[in-house]
């Protein structure tokens, strides 16, 4: 069938030892993921000239496929090069979002299950520009973090995010650009996107994980380049209330890295020198 890419910006795919340009069709209705959702995958970001912490991002896709009963058929170091083969496809003048996925092409027993000997794998890069830096608003929404016996958590998993998808439709549905998602015992877990950090009194804290989402690598790398810079960063149980209550907050994530929330339900913030800090921070590590 002919393939629409009308819409889509520049993009290569790379899936049964060859590149393709384009969003080109790779599973069928009896495509065990295309009907029960045994898909997982990872994000990395190309930009500048840099691919950071792509080693991470490839290494957590093979951790992922394993937690949902797939078998990764592609080492990290393969992934890696496969991705630097890709970007060469690319004019360097947008920055790439780097896409490695499997999925089950079918099922195990009584099909519910995937078959971890019919995992498949695909490289997607695309141009996705990284959103401004100025910040955006949340309020808090309805819905919830699952917990990993109710979900599998523990994965980068493509059957996680339409939850969060609800979660930021209904936020905007109410004048908001995103959402803090709470755990099932009403903590803040993340926003609908990304990880979370909050500033007060000098000391930078972010939820601590508890199995509910996925502490991210950007996250990570935030807290050492904050610690290293100086600052004092914990991990901790939050609350709405201490969200409410902050001199300043910002998310990190690999599509746009680190940016700062402006608006908590109808309080302002002023995007603060703690995120600007942190931001700054992973640029020059990147580059570095």
């Amino acid at each position: 069938m002919p393939v629409d890419t009308s819409a889509q910006t520049t993009t290569w795919t790379y899936v049964d030892g060859d590149w393709h340009a384009g969003n080109i069709p790779i599973v069928g209705p009896r495509t065990h993921a295309m009907w029960l959702g045994s898909s997982v995958f990872d994000g990395a970001r190309w930009f500048e000239g840099v691919a950071p912490d792509l080693d991470r991002h490839a290494a957590r896709v093979n951790a992922s496929a394993l937690a949902l009963g797939l078998a990764p058929t592609m080492s990290v170091e393969e992934i890696v090069a496969l991705t630097w083969d890709g970007l060469k496809k690319f004019d360097g003048q947008t920055a790439v979002y780097i896409r490695p996925m499997y999925w089950a092409e079918h099922g195990g027993y009584m099909s519910v299950p995937a078959d971890p000997e019919s995992t498949r794998f695909c490289l997607c890069l695309y141009e996705a520009p990284m959103i401004p830096s100025h910040g955006f608003s949340v309020t808090v929404s309805p819905f919830r973090r699952p917990t990993v016996e109710t979900m599998p958590t523990n994965a980068k998993a493509g059957c996680l995010y339409p939850n969060n998808g609800r979660a930021i439709l209904e936020a905007k549905q109410r004048g908001f650009d995103n959402c803090l998602v709470r755990d099932m015992l009403g903590n803040v877990a993340e926003t609908g996107s990304s990880n979370v950090f909050m500033v007060k009194d000098g000391e930078v804290v972010t939820p601590t994980p508890n199995g509910t989402f996925l502490s991210g690598i950007t996250r990570s790398r935030i807290i050492g380049l904050l610690a290293e810079s100086g600052h004092r960063v914990s991990e901790r149980t939050l609350t709405v209330a201490d969200f409410m209550d902050a001199d300043e907050i910002f998310t990190t994530g690999n599509h746009s890295k680190v940016v700062p929330i402006i608006r908590i339900e109808d309080r302002q913030l002023q995007p603060g020198p703690v995120a600007a800090t942190a931001r700054q921070s992973y640029w020059d590590w990147a580059h570095g």
